[in-house]
């Protein structure tokens, strides 16, 4: 009985996280549902097969959720926006005359 209760909320966990990607178009939350619901089916096996085997199995999956978890909260490298470069020679860059005395002749 644990047993599909576990692939149940193991196969909830991928559908709800793709429902989450496609819907939003957030991968990072669509990630972390799955691994919260994910975290969720490594206690209920730990629950019903309380050996060695499912410790190590609810620890591993806790551990990657956790790794996993710090990795998406830090903003991807690409997100910011950079600014160009500066030149060498910022002759080019000054600002032109705006009076209308350039070009007279006389004075």
């Amino acid at each position: 009985m644990m047993g599909a209760l576990v692939t149940a909320v193991t196969a909830l966990a991928l559908v709800a996280g793709v429902v989450t990607v496609l819907s939003t178009g957030a991968l990072r939350s669509g990630v972390r549902i799955l691994l919260d619901l994910l975290t969720a089916a490594g206690v209920l096996r730990l629950a019903g097969e309380p050996g060695w085997n499912g410790l190590a199995g609810a620890a591993a999956i806790i551990a990657l959720r956790q790794l996993l978890g710090v990795a998406l909260s830090r903003p991807p490298p690409w997100s910011g926006r950079q600014s160009r470069a500066r030149c060498a020679d910022d002759d080019h860059h000054l600002p032109l005359a705006s009076t209308g005395e350039i070009g007279k002749a006389g004075g």
